[in-house]
């Protein structure tokens, strides 16, 4: 019988491959990114709300608080939105291997929100991250726009993160994503009565197979993965747990080209700026426990 530790670290690599799923849904679901988002957020929201109930955690917050949680609730519909957009426009491969340049805004966006200096090597990774994206680009012009919105996607994907990391400080992990996940429902609401034409009710007739892929998305992918993901923490260091993550777009991009692989067969010139991206990401989150650890030590 495999050890306690040893099983949590199973559990933990069956997240990530979850999340590299997710992008796998991405590509089976046919209704637009943005009511996709709206569909995941409300499931998510509505499963979260029976384990709060079940749980017993308690939700009571000030507005201060609230409008906080509302703002990062905004930022992670937009992160969702432009990633299910890349696919769209593009592939999963694309999109995959430009969403590891999360990792790079973080160290820009921590400095300003925990007010620290950058670290050196940051800017040095930063540069080797832009280079490989600039070979990407020019290998899949074609995916341009595709790109582009990976990379926004990506952007507003560690925005929310270190949002949330001072989020934490105060506030549960569930409390957090239960307001945020209502605020991106509201949001993308307002969103498409306002700015969307001839909106009825023919927004809500989506196919069978459509709607059991929104309901895994939304369940296993999505309220599932992340009280797991909560429960992970607490029994291995948040270090492992992120370093195990960077694994996501390498699962996700090797369960395209099982899939799908007409569409996602891309030129070597791609593969050779995703390898540089996701291992350079690894030797940033590796270069950044030893600075932990040094710091902790002294």
């Amino acid at each position: 019988m495999p050890s306690a530790k040893v099983k949590n670290h199973i559990h933990l690599h069956i997240l990530v491959f979850i999340a590299g799923f997710t992008a796998v849904l991405g590509e089976l679901i046919s209704i637009a990114a943005v009511h996709l988002v709206w569909y995941r957020m409300v499931i998510a929201s509505i499963l979260m709300l029976l384990y709060i109930k079940i749980v017993g955690v308690k939700i009571n917050i000030d507005f201060k608080s609230v409008v906080r949680f509302s703002i990062a609730g905004i930022i992670i519909a937009l992160h969702w939105i432009t990633f299910f957009g890349a696919i769209e426009v593009s592939n999963i491969s694309i999109t995959l291997a430009m969403f590891s340049t999360g990792a790079f805004f973080a160290s820009f966006i921590e400095p300003i929100i925990y007010k620290r200096t950058i670290i050196w090597y940051e800017i040095l990774f930063g540069v080797v991250v832009i280079i490989a994206v600039f070979i990407i680009t020019q290998s899949e012009i074609r995916y341009l726009m595709g790109v582009l919105l990976g990379v926004s996607s990506a952007f507003f994907s560690s925005l929310f993160s270190v949002l949330n990391g001072s989020f934490l400080k105060k506030h549960s992990a569930i409390v957090i994503s239960f307001y945020e996940f209502l605020s991106g429902v509201f949001f993308i609401t307002i969103y498409i009565v306002l700015f969307e034409k001839d909106v009825s009710l023919d927004f809500f007739k989506i196919s069978m197979v459509d709607f059991k892929y929104l309901l895994i998305l939304g369940s296993v992918c999505t309220a599932y993965a992340f009280i797991a993901s909560v429960h992970i923490m607490k029994v291995i260091s948040p270090y492992t747990v992120v370093l195990t993550y960077n694994l996501e777009p390498i699962y996700g991009i090797i369960m395209a080209m099982v899939l799908f692989p007409e569409k996602e067969k891309m030129g070597i010139t791609f593969y050779y700026g995703a390898l540089i991206i996701i291992v350079v990401v690894i030797i940033n989150a590796i270069l950044k426990r030893g600075r932990t650890l040094k710091r902790q030590s002294s």
